[in-house]
């Protein structure tokens, strides 16, 4: 497996697995109104601008596995998505190792994330701190109950 900077051509890839993942995973925490509304849509430019200026995919046998996005300005993570068909083999464990070196490189002090709530557990195995539930305003104008988490990184 290879973890590299996204590209704008990676953008049409990490959305269909971004809806992949938020169907597969969050069904059962989230009512399916929300996930209809939430995955619902066409690839947009802002998306895709997003990708490329913030995103890292997961290749597996030169197909884009997984993505996760940083914001090497607030160390905002984002968009952490594992294709269903690639969930269990440690992908979404070894983005974030992968994040957060890219993060210590940049000299970043923390990283922070608002997490799903069927996520929270993932990202306290990997350090993050965080209980509290709080209300996530989606870009599509959708409210999701989250998880905003912090961790600190080491120097």
């Amino acid at each position: 497996m290879l973890i590299r900077k996204a590209h704008s051509g990676d953008a049409q890839r990490v959305f269909d697995i971004r809806n992949r993942a938020i169907n597969h995973q969050c069904a059962g925490h989230y009512p399916e109104a929300d996930l209809k509304i939430w995955t619902d849509g066409e690839l947009s430019d802002y998306f895709i601008e997003l990708v490329a200026n913030t995103g890292h995919v997961a290749v597996i046998d030169n197909q884009v596995t997984a993505s996760g996005l940083l914001d090497l300005e607030t160390g905002q993570v984002d968009a952490v998505f594992v294709d269903p068909a690639y969930m269990g083999r440690g992908i979404g464990r070894r983005m974030m190792d992968y994040l957060e070196e890219q993060a210590l490189q940049a000299g970043l002090p923390h990283l922070i994330l608002d997490s799903t709530l069927n996520a929270a557990d993932f990202y306290r195995r990997c350090g993050f701190v965080g209980e509290r539930i709080a209300q996530y305003q989606s870009p599509r104008g959708l409210t999701l109950a989250c998880v905003p988490m912090l961790k600190h990184l080491a120097r």
